[in-house]
């Protein structure tokens, strides 16, 4: 694929729950090859957002994955798309060797042995039953299986919960050394941002059922600056007219949106905010940020 191919397309995409509604025109685009963010609080869409591109969920609008209508065309869209969710979805009474057997018989893209190895080093052995799986052992298995699927689409909806910290971090490492390719697109979403961002490539911010950023991480420093301000320059930073402000551990902290860092640099230290700063800042103040939503 080239750097132009898209893996996935949204065009006014609306969704309601009677009064409620839960996606409010949501425009994007993921190319081939990048691994997306999609964040936001419970409420914001997101699973919504998932269900409409898995094909789980009808909506209003235009929505495209690999050239298909999900909705409509969801036996064949999964042939190329793989997704982790919910670890209890497993079938509890088969032995983890048999699951392997069920889905060598149903999936062709599944590569058992690419499985087996990703669970090297794990508890999980072949012979083991699923039900007397710890939950943190479930997630192992879950994943594993969803990797050792060729797929163009990977979705993750909170992939490690309930992983300890080292196995999150060795199933990130594992996402990008043994799983990323230009053909692969990943889209992620998580409660613990921190954890992610620095695979990230690009990064959706929802809030209220509306996309209020959809940029590229390179792109990110260009657009938002933070400045933890010098105690006798706040007067003339405010001059500059930042979208956040607040007080950490006795400093006075602001972010910036379309201001140079260069132009911050002389009324205090200027650095990119990191992607959860940068969250709180917007969902909260979104009503009075211009061009986010």
């Amino acid at each position: 694929m080239t750097d132009t191919a898209i893996i996935a397309s949204a065009r006014g995409l609306t969704k309601s729950f009677g009064r409620k509604d839960v996606l409010r025109g949501i425009d994007f685009t993921i190319p081939a090859g990048r691994i997306f963010g999609l964040l936001g609080q419970n409420g914001a869409g997101k699973t919504t957002t998932l269900n409409a591109l898995l094909g789980l969920t009808d909506c209003s609008g235009q929505i495209e994955v690999l050239g298909l209508a999900p909705f409509r065309h969801r036996a064949n869209l999964m042939n190329n798309v793989a997704f982790i969710s919910d670890v209890a979805s497993l079938p509890r009474f088969l032995k983890v060797r048999e699951l392997f057997d069920l889905i060598d018989g149903i999936h062709p893209g599944f590569d058992r042995e690419k499985a087996g190895e990703l669970l090297q080093g794990t508890d999980v052995q072949p012979n083991l039953k699923i039900k007397t799986l710890s939950k943190g052992m479930l997630a192992q298995l879950h994943l594993a299986v969803v990797m050792a699927i060729d797929a163009k689409l990977l979705v993750l909806d909170e992939p490690t919960l309930g992983l300890d910290i080292p196995y999150r971090k060795r199933f990130y490492r594992r996402l990008i050394e043994d799983y990323m390719t230009e053909e692969r697109t990943l889209l992620i979403t998580t409660h613990q941002v921190d954890e992610i961002e620095f695979i990230l490539t690009d990064i959706i911010f929802l809030h209220d059922g509306a996309v209020i950023l959809d940029t590229s991480i390179e792109e990110l420093g260009s657009i938002f600056t933070q400045l933890v301000v010098d105690p006798d320059a706040q007067a003339e930073a405010e001059k500059l007219e930042p979208i956040h402000t607040e007080t950490r551990f006795g400093e006075t902290v602001m972010v910036f949106k379309n201001v140079p860092s260069e132009k911050l640099a002389p009324f205090g230290r200027a650095s990119t905010p990191s992607l959860s700063d940068l969250f709180v800042t917007l969902t909260q103040h979104q009503n009075t940020i211009p061009g986010d939503t």
